[in-house]
């Protein structure tokens, strides 16, 4: 039977089964399903209560089995192709020039470039220069709404990640991947706030949890359309 539970503004479906065992177990399985086995003595609301617990260890493994799953296809670097930036899609225009260059007008990226072959290196190094600016913009009002809790990230930096969207160290630096800078604000905010949550709570615990809702109710939204347009 399917079964859910409320935590906060995120709801967790699980499928429930009963049978002779002792104990109460959870498994995620890789396609992120939360499995429920319990005694067949053992109440609906003692069986939620359990899963509650089990929550933020249930986001965790979920988030681990999602870091495998396929993401969308490869982008070109030719005329036509569209290309996403803060959200929203703008379509790519190729020229030929003495210089190199990437502007945008409208909903069109143009890029002149000597060589139409250097276009995606061009396009990347844009990137990650309005990634560094933007993500200025937007961590500076989280970091002092952060600062009632005693902590403060020592420094932030972009590094490219196959399968994270930001991380943070013991010593509090704070880890964005340049590719953020292709999802809407509320994603990249969503990232940079669960970050400044570690700094608070290292783990995945339930205080951790509650903190992050505290600071964006709706994190769960963002992150969902996050997943959805991973590049």
């Amino acid at each position: 039977m399917m079964d859910s539970i409320e935590f906060g503004s995120k709801t967790i479906t699980f499928q429930l089964t009963f049978s002779d065992r002792k104990s109460l177990g959870i498994t995620i399985t890789p396609d992120m399903e939360v499995m429920v086995k319990a005694p067949r003595n053992v109440s609906i609301e003692r069986i939620k209560e359990k899963v509650k617990k089990k929550v933020p260890w249930i986001i965790k493994q979920q988030d681990y089995f999602l870091s495998f799953h396929p993401r969308t296809s490869e982008k070109k670097y030719v005329s036509g192709e569209t290309h996403l930036y803060m959200g929203r899609q703008y379509r790519l225009k190729i020229t030929e020039a003495k210089t190199n260059s990437v502007h945008f007008s409208g909903r069109v990226f143009e890029i002149q470039t000597k060589k139409k072959s250097n276009a995606k290196a061009l396009f990347k190094q844009w990137y990650r220069e309005r990634a560094k600016i933007k993500f200025a913009e937007i961590v500076g009002p989280w970091i002092q709404r952060f600062e009632k809790y005693d902590v403060k990230p020592e420094s932030i930096y972009l590094q490219e990640m196959p399968t994270r969207w930001g991380s943070c160290t013991p010593k509090g630096k704070i880890i964005l991947n340049p590719e953020l800078i292709k999802a809407p604000k509320p994603c990249i905010e969503y990232v940079i706030i669960h970050e400044l949550c570690h700094l608070v709570h290292p783990n995945h615990t339930n205080s951790f949890v509650h903190l992050q809702e505290k600071m964006m109710p709706d994190w769960d939204k963002w992150k969902n359309k996050l997943e959805k347009i991973m590049v």
